[in-house]
């Protein structure tokens, strides 16, 4: 059976054992003793799953991106500076600009 990454990850321990006790690659030797974080990972390039990568939709990542560093400079000069409310706008700022990236995501 063709399992995807997200199908294992919301599978139990005991299941996924039971997937690498069929499979004889040398990947999955061990895999009684192995916990969830590594049995997944060992049967993902077992069975040659690749983990799916998130997109963003609809903005300028780069840009955005660019803006946060940028904010983030000016958040490390308002720390130095003991400017408290130049903190709390850059923080705000930056708070903001990764929601924005994080909607965007599909």
């Amino acid at each position: 059976m063709e399992y995807t990454y997200e199908q294992l990850k919301h599978k139990t321990v005991a299941e996924l054992r039971e997937i690498a006790k069929g499979d004889d690659k040398e990947v999955v030797q061990g895999y009684t003793q192995m916990n969830k974080e590594h049995l997944i990972a060992a049967l993902a390039k077992a069975l040659g799953i690749k983990h799916e990568h998130h997109e963003v939709v609809g903005v300028d990542k780069a840009s955005i991106k660019a803006r946060i560093r940028e904010m983030k400079k000016k958040r490390d000069e308002a720390l130095s500076a003991h400017d408290s409310a130049q903190l709390k706008v850059a923080r705000r700022t930056i708070h903001r600009l990764k929601r924005q990236i994080h909607k965007a995501t599909v």
